[in-house]
């Protein structure tokens, strides 16, 4: 039960559901997307074997609920979270809950919602929830959980890296005004701006040494964004990970970021980091990355993180933990 899912909706937190789906799809299970938003698309689709079913009213989650076609675990996630939480209990049917953040809301349906499974992005976010347990919930043990961090396959994003300066989603928070600031103070380079899936985007059409490009789905981004990226920028506020910097160092592309506990997780030592608002040590990074000594060995290490990164390990477990749940109602 998720609230919109590509290749409509490209924000990371739907592709790392997704990927986790395939993978149960790819070991021969069924599984039903049931989306809550009213979609574009009228008939329901199928994608990488994931059978998405498009909002049509409040009862949708009912087929699913009893008789022959009544599921094995509910897999939720951030806005539907309660409701998944509420019909699988009324229903018994155990259910899951992906996190992709640390907000409050978010921790406290550990608790109302008693998950069978709790799936964290990352092992700061683990560590924070039960920092958080600890102080609000500790006469109760926690629900099991597991880190998956979002799984990225190197082949789907691999390209030729570009000339661009790139930064994804132009809103404030993911660092709209750091990217524009960027290319006022140098003009003589090119940056490229991508339309996000979510929030407010900040759109300028004044500055002749930026491009912008539309909303695109996750299949073209190989093709359509990172071939045209030399750096990729990631001056986020806030980041529970940071998929796209992960998808960008598939192809060999730098990054330079803003040190948040998930993008220091996420590029470890082949990241830059630079505080967002300290301008000056963007440009200055930017020139040192660039140059035709350090551009190379930058390029290799991130190559070599995102292969390090592969998801094959953490995929198994996940798929071991999912189908315990649907057994017998636990991970184990």
């Amino acid at each position: 039960m998720l609230h919109a899912y590509p290749p409509a909706h490209n924000a990371g937190a739907e592709w790392a559901a997704h990927s986790l789906l395939r993978e149960l799809v790819a070991r021969g299970h069924a599984v039903d997307v049931l989306l809550s938003q009213p979609a574009s698309a009228v008939d329901g689709y199928e994608l990488d074997g994931v059978r998405v079913h498009p909002f049509r009213s409040k009862a949708d989650p009912g087929r699913w609920m009893r008789g022959e076609s009544r599921a094995d675990v509910v897999v939720t996630h951030l806005e539907n979270t309660a409701r998944a939480s509420i019909l699988g209990e009324l229903n018994r049917i155990p259910v899951a809950h992906l996190l992709h953040n640390t907000y409050d809301k978010s921790k406290q349906w550990l608790v109302k919602g008693s998950p069978q499974l709790v799936v964290y992005n990352t092992e700061w976010m683990r560590a924070d929830v039960e920092a958080w347990w600890r102080i609000h919930r500790g006469d109760r043990p926690m629900p099991y959980g597991l880190v998956v961090h979002p799984p990225v396959a190197v082949d789907d994003y691999r390209a030729s890296p570009g000339d661009r300066i790139t930064l994804i989603n132009l809103t404030e928070e993911k660092g709209a005004k750091v990217f524009y600031g960027l290319a006022e103070r140098m003009p003589r380079r090119k940056f490229l701006g991508v339309v996000g899936g979510y929030g407010h985007q900040i759109i300028r059409d004044d500055l002749p040494n930026v491009e912008i490009v539309p909303h695109t789905p996750g299949d073209r981004m190989a093709k359509d964004v990172y071939a045209r990226t030399k750096l990729l920028l990631a001056p986020s506020v806030y980041e529970s990970y940071g998929r796209v910097a992960v998808e960008a160092m598939c192809s060999g592309i730098p990054v330079i970021a803003h040190p948040t506990p998930g993008l220091r997780e996420s590029l470890g030592l082949a990241g830059a980091f630079c505080d967002r608002d300290d301008l000056d040590t963007w440009i200055a990074e930017i020139k040192r990355l660039t140059t035709q000594k350090e551009y190379p060995r930058a390029s290799k290490a991130a190559a070599a993180r995102a292969a390090e990164l592969n998801p094959k390990a953490e995929l198994d477990t996940w798929c071991q933990a999912i189908e315990g749940v649907a057994k017998r109602g636990r991970p184990h």
